[in-house]
């Protein structure tokens, strides 16, 4: 069973519980994590809870449950380095008819945010994270059965020991309830690529 006591706070929430099998934040509005890319702006206040891990080969799976309809409110995974080494998978409200399934990477202070768009009424999602050495992928799933690719990226920092984790926040002038169930690290979901060979180096 996933023992939620591995978990440490970076920039700890006003208020959250804790407790066996099941994480609740309450954001606090004004919290973000972006860097940079387009907007030109720096956010880096989010809370984050994560694990640290020298292992190379893991997948870590969460459900997520949100209850918000506040635009840019979102909670999801998150592989936390540093305030400019990061990605995060997750669902960011935006109104009545639409939601933002997505994921951010950030590398060396510059974030990109790949995105498709999903029903605003859709409340809960999991996630999987997987990792192969320095390269990751975010899935996806509304049944916690059949995961889908969201994403496939490179974190140039992430050579050794790495956190990963959940967050939750409100870049506007919102607060909303986050609760995170089923967490579990297993053996790495994301198998070897099995079609075109690399090349020689």
């Amino acid at each position: 069973m996933f023992d939620t006591k591995q978990l440490v706070w970076t920039r700890q929430p006003r208020a959250f519980s804790m407790e066996e099998g099941r994480i609740e934040i309450i954001t606090e509005p004004h919290t973000d994590l972006w860097q940079r890319t387009y907007y030109h702006f720096r956010n880096d206040n989010a809370p984050v809870l994560q694990m640290r891990t020298r292992e190379k080969f893991f997948s870590f799976v969460v459900k997520t449950e949100f209850f918000s309809e506040h635009r840019f409110d979102q909670c999801g995974v998150v592989v936390y380095l540093d305030s400019e080494n990061w990605i995060k998978g997750s669902i960011e409200y935006e109104n009545g008819q639409f939601q933002h399934l997505g994921s951010v990477v950030t590398n060396h202070g510059y974030s990109d945010w790949a995105t498709t768009a999903i029903d605003a009424g859709i409340r809960s999602m999991w996630y999987r994270l997987s990792r192969r050495e320095d390269d990751f992928c975010i899935e996806c799933s509304t049944d916690g059965e059949v995961f889908s690719q969201m994403r496939v990226c490179h974190l140039w920092e992430a050579q050794d020991e790495i956190a990963f984790g959940i967050y939750a926040c409100s870049p506007e002038e919102s607060s909303f309830r986050a609760v995170f169930t089923h967490m579990d690290v297993t053996e790495c979901k994301w198998l070897a690529h099995d079609g075109q060979q690399p090349d020689a180096e």
